[in-house]
C-alpha cells in the first residue's frame, strides 16, 4: 500500500489523526527533505527517501519500487493537502497498472490554515491560483487571475514568489489592480503554524509593496463583499445581523 499523506502546514497539532495513523503504519516514508524534517518524530526507525524540489517523479517511483520489491506500506508526504498542488495525482499516475493500491489521506491546506489566521476571508466562493510558472505558463495564470476577478471570487494565491521568480507576485498584483478596487482587503501569512509565523492585513494596493512575500507565504485577496473588522478580514456571506 502507498499512502499519499497531507501533513498540514507543519505544526504537529494540525496533522490529522488519520494522517498520523497512516504514517505510523508504514515502514518507509518519502518526501521533500524539508517536509520530512517537519515530522521527524513520526519517522524515527523508518526507511527514509528524502530528496529536493524538482525530484517529485523520482520520489513516486521510489515509493512504487519499495512496495513492489519489499512489500509493506510506504507514506509519500506532501505539506498541506496532498491533492492541492501536492503529490496525489502524480502518484496515482505512476502506480497505474502496477497492482499496488494507492490511498489518499487529506490534510489541512494553506488556504484554510492561513484564512483562520487572517479572520474569515473564505466565507463565500473563492479561487486558489498558484503563481508558479514552472508547469503553468504565465499567459494562462493571467487568464485565471482575470477570470477570478470577473467572477468576484476571493483569491488565494499559492507559491506567490521565489528567488527564481521574484517578480511574479507584483506582476499578479498589477493584473488584479486592473480589475479590483485597490482598497480591497488583502492579507498574507508567512510560515503558518511554524516557527516565525507572521501575518499582515492591509489593502490590495498595500500588499503589492510587501517585500517579504515568498514561497513560505500564502496571500488572500478579498472580493467586493470583504471588509476589515478589528484587524481581521471578513467576507460577507449574506447573513443579516
Amino acid at each position: 500500500m502507498i499512502y499519499v499523506v497531507g501533513i498540514g502546514p507543519g505544526d504537529s497539532s494540525m496533522i490529522t489523526p488519520e494522517a498520523v495513523n497512516a504514517i505510523e503504519s508504514c515502514d518507509a516514508v518519502a518526501g521533500y527533505t524539508k517536509y520530512i524534517a517537519l515530522i521527524e518524530g513520526l519517522v524515527k526507525g523508518k526507511t527514509i527517501y528524502a530528496s529536493g524540489m524538482g525530484q517529485e517523479l523520482e520520489r513516486c517511483r521510489m515509493c512504487l519500487e519499495h512496495v513492489m520489491n519489499h512489500g509493506g506500506n510506504v507514506a509519500l508526504i506532501s505539506s498541506g493537502d496532498s491533492g492541492v498542488y501536492g503529490m496525489a495525482g502524480l502518484m496515482l499516475e505512476v502506480a497505474s497498472g502496477s497492482g499496488v493500491e494507492v490511498r489518499i489521506i487529506p490534510g489541512i491546506t494553506a488556504a484554510l490554515s492561513c484564512a483562520a489566521v487572517l479572520g474569515a476571508p473564505l466565507m463565500n466562493d473563492y479561487a486558489s491560483i498558484s503563481l508558479s510558472d514552472i508547469m503553468t505558463g504565465k499567459d494562462l495564470i493571467e487568464r485565471r487571475l482575470i477570470a477570478a476577478c470577473l467572477g468576484d471570487f476571493v483569491i488565494c494565491l499559492y507559491n506567490p514568489a521565489s528567488s527564481k521568480r521574484p517578480d511574479n507576485f507584483t506582476w499578479a498584483c498589477d493584473i488584479l489592480l486592473q480589475h479590483k478596487d485597490p482598497n480591497t482587503p488583502a492579507g498574507f501569512v508567512r510560515n503558518v503554524a511554524r516557527h516565525g509565523q507572521k501575518h499582515g492585513v492591509m489593502t490590495l494596493r498595500e500588499i503589492r509593496g510587501v517585500g517579504e512575500i515568498d514561497m513560505f507565504c500564502t496571500v488572500i485577496i478579498g472580493n467586493s463583499q470583504s471588509y476589515i473588522l478589528d484587524g481581521k478580514i471578513i467576507t460577507r456571506r449574506g447573513y443579516r445581523l
